[in-house]
């Protein structure tokens, strides 16, 4: 499958958009610091920008810029102008939701236009008049089984490309349209300040008991009625193909360097044909429990009961050069560590750490005791330790 499919990741910085190329992104989607549904992001200035777009080029790879919030009247005016400077940026395509923001790229620029998750293309007919409109690919909403992505795959074929979402964070509301949070926290999630008020503990109140709160369903940390599992495709990528599909797409521009590279890591040796226990890789890293999501029946249980995500491995270091690391957990003398590496030399094996004890998380060590070749965002972890 190599080549064939579009394997495109989140970048939330440049340090995560580096990383994703490395790991085996073949393009990577990010947002400037406005018109972005991560507004809580670190997000890429223009000159940012620039330096990810000529980084990728230089190694056949594409960038593709969110500008999919849902804008007032008063925004366009900015838009305009931004449009105008990615432009001059030479981004391979914007992402957008809004059909007034699509018509001022169509007007103003001769960028690609991806129409965004958040406009909730659910069918064939809304597929083919946002095609009719200029769009060059359509990112599919979250809440379509295979048979209906191949129909709409199928209908365009020839005139746009679909992409779809394959792993990470599910919104329980309809492909993201949800007011809990402007109405809860005043942070308007449709403009990229969501607050995620869905995750929060929720219990039922009697209207003549106002100080009585029964729990709903809950553990020892709370109840979570409206959570939703972390989607996971990697063990569908055929199926995927098979319909027609382009570009398959992790979520996660909030994530950090170790679940973009954890996860891209996978992904690329999947499409690689490269055999391993890809679900047990993925348990490595931060996650809520994992679904189908709709895409083959509708899962029972899609909410789960505790907020907390879980992993079974600790990030310790992010490499930084041949022999140094940023310490993001402390690690002892004798701890074994395991490399998670692009690298085939180096990923997978594991060797005993033995240097002096560390406990000052972003500081830079030298690595010792490590008879592998490592280089530059080369990750180590270790099993969690309870």
């Amino acid at each position: 499958m190599k080549n064939e499919i579009e394997l495109l990741a989140p970048a939330g910085d440049l340090t995560r958009a580096q990383i994703a190329l490395d790991y085996g992104a073949d393009a990577i989607y990010l947002g400037g610091k406005d018109f972005s549904l991560r507004a809580h992001a670190i997000n890429f200035t223009d000159d940012e920008m620039h330096q990810i777009v000529t980084m990728a080029h230089k190694r056949g790879k594409k960038v593709y810029v969110t500008v999919n919030i849902i804008p007032r009247n008063d925004d366009f005016p900015q838009i305009i102008d931004y449009a105008k400077r990615l432009q001059k940026l030479q981004v391979d395509a914007v992402i957008v939701a809004d059909i007034g923001v699509i018509k001022v790229f169509r007007d103003y620029t001769t960028i690609p236009v991806h129409v965004s998750t958040q406009a909730n293309i659910t069918n064939q007919y809304t597929a083919l008049e946002y095609v009719r409109m200029g769009a060059t690919r359509l990112v599919l909403a979250r809440e379509l089984s295979i048979g209906e992505i191949k129909t709409i795959c199928d209908a365009v074929k020839g005139q746009a490309e679909i992409e779809v979402f394959v792993h990470g964070a599910m919104c329980v509301s309809y492909s993201g349209r949800c007011l809990l949070s402007n109405y809860m926290t005043n942070r308007p999630s449709n403009r990229g300040e969501c607050a995620h008020a869905c995750r929060y503990s929720y219990a039922l109140q009697e209207a003549k008991r106002p100080n009585e709160y029964w729990p709903i369903e809950e553990d020892e940390h709370g109840t979570y009625i409206l959570n939703s599992r972390d989607l996971c495709l990697i063990e569908h990528l055929d199926e995927l193909k098979a319909a027609g599909v382009a570009s398959l797409k992790i979520e996660g521009r909030m994530k950090s360097v170790y679940y973009v590279a954890g996860v891209v890591h996978a992904y690329r040796q999947a499409l690689d044909g490269i055999k391993r226990d890809y679900m047990t890789e993925l348990d490595k890293i931060s996650h809520r429990p994992y679904t189908l999501g709709f895409t083959f029946a509708r899962e029972p249980g899609q909410h789960y009961p505790a907020s907390r995500e879980e992993q079974s491995y600790e990030f310790i270091g992010l490499v930084t050069g041949a022999d140094t690391m940023v310490l993001k957990n402390k690690v002892n003398p004798g701890d074994t560590l395991e490399i998670l590496s692009p690298n085939p030399q180096a990923d997978g094996k594991t060797f005993t750490w033995q240097g002096t004890m560390q406990n000052q998380p972003e500081t830079t060590v030298a690595i010792v005791g490590c008879p592998y070749p490592l280089q530059i965002n080369d990750i180590l972890r270790r099993p969690k330790q309870q």
